[in-house]
């Protein structure tokens, strides 16, 4: 039996290779003649640089940025000579994992740092980006990272306008004149779909997590239409509202196209030629529901087994509300981790104890 492992990550526990590698243990003791490939699953958000890093080679380079509230950090991407292309991960300068919950400001915190990493990139010949955006913890638009990039945003007073989302409320003018990045391509890996502005939009669906208060939802989304109009771009393009709208500034200023990201991963993992010589898939994330079937990794991974008519198996830390989609949509079977946990040590037995229990079953 050939079997492909592409687990996401279960947030707070278990990387993809983690969970993968311990599905693959379970699989190994349930059926010890297996043939068994694991391969990460992400979706542009926090960690797929590291998911993807064994499969693109190339070096990887370390910067000092400014971090999300101004503090220098050090993040690094991934950059490929052979072909110019960079990799660069949003959360590695923007994220909301380099904050304490009590530092969390969505007001303040700036994507300044990403525009830093990028003009890096470029300053080394980078003749391709590839951006994956997620698990940020601003909500500027995309502004600072512009700012980075040259661009002026000005307030009535002809002043540069302050960085972070509360910067917006006073944008009055752009100048675009010293703005680079426009000649090189672009792809921004993301699998939001929300518009930057509105009650789907950026400010009320993802900035609570980032801090936000119900008041400060509704000032942010008036300050980002504000943002969108002085700019002339319409705040409520599908897409554009993904990491407080940084792909909103990627696609109307500098061009860039959005992609799914779990399938630029899937793409550059070669996870369908794999399973398609495959007999059984199994993949899974933290916690799977009604929003799985929303083009979520392993939706997408589901997808692939289905088109070569593989069954395909989820391992999950918890069954969400309105699970029973994805068994529709045509997951064979979904099983929760024996022992639900968010310790790594123990979520790694239990996703590998899981994985024996169901491939010790007949039917598998």
């Amino acid at each position: 039996m050939k079997a492909v492992v592409a687990m996401d990550s279960f947030k707070g526990s278990m990387t993809s290779l983690e969970a993968g590698n311990a599905v693959k243990d379970g699989i190994l003791s349930a059926c010890p003649s297996a043939e068994v490939t694991v391969i990460p699953l992400a979706d542009g958000g926090e960690g797929t640089i590291d998911a993807i890093a064994p499969f693109v080679g190339g070096v990887v380079r370390s910067v000092t940025v400014t971090g999300p509230l101004g503090a220098p950090v050090e993040a690094s991407y991934i950059f490929v000579p052979s072909t110019g292309t960079a990799y660069i991960e949003m959360a590695k300068a923007a994220g909301l994992t380099l904050l304490e919950e009590s530092e969390r400001d969505p007001y303040n915190a700036t994507t300044y740092g990403v525009g830093e990493l990028m003009k890096d990139a470029l300053d080394n010949g980078a003749r391709e980006l590839v951006i994956c955006i997620g698990g940020s913890a601003t909500n500027d638009g995309g502004a600072g990272m512009l700012q980075a990039l040259g661009a002026k945003f000005l307030d009535k007073n002809g002043n540069d306008i302050p960085r972070g989302c509360i910067g917006l409320k006073d944008i009055s003018s752009v100048d675009l004149s010293g703005l680079i990045g426009r000649d090189v391509k672009i792809t921004v890996a993301s699998d939001v779909t929300n518009p930057l502005c509105g009650p789907d939009g950026a400010s009320f669906v993802y900035a609570p997590q980032k801090g936000a208060s119900p008041e400060a939802c509704l000032e942010m989304d008036g300050w980002l239409k504000n943002f969108a109009s002085v700019c002339e771009f319409d705040p409520y393009e599908p897409g554009t509202g993904a990491a407080g709208g940084m792909s909103f500034a990627l696609k109307n200023f500098l061009g860039a196209s959005i992609e799914s990201g779990a399938d630029i991963v899937l793409r550059i993992t070669g996870a369908e030629d794999l399973i398609r010589e495959c007999d059984v898939v199994v993949t899974g994330e933290g916690r799977m529901d009604s929003q799985t079937v929303n083009g979520k990794g392993p939706f997408k991974v589901m997808k692939l087994g289905l088109k070569y008519k593989k069954p395909v198996y989820g391992i999950t830390g918890l069954l969400g509300d309105g699970y029973e989609k994805c068994l529709e949509a045509g997951f064979e079977r979904i099983m929760p981790l024996v022992v639900p946990t968010m310790v790594k040590e123990e979520a790694i037995k239990s996703a590998s104890e899981t994985a024996r229990v169901l491939f010790a079953q007949p039917k598998i």
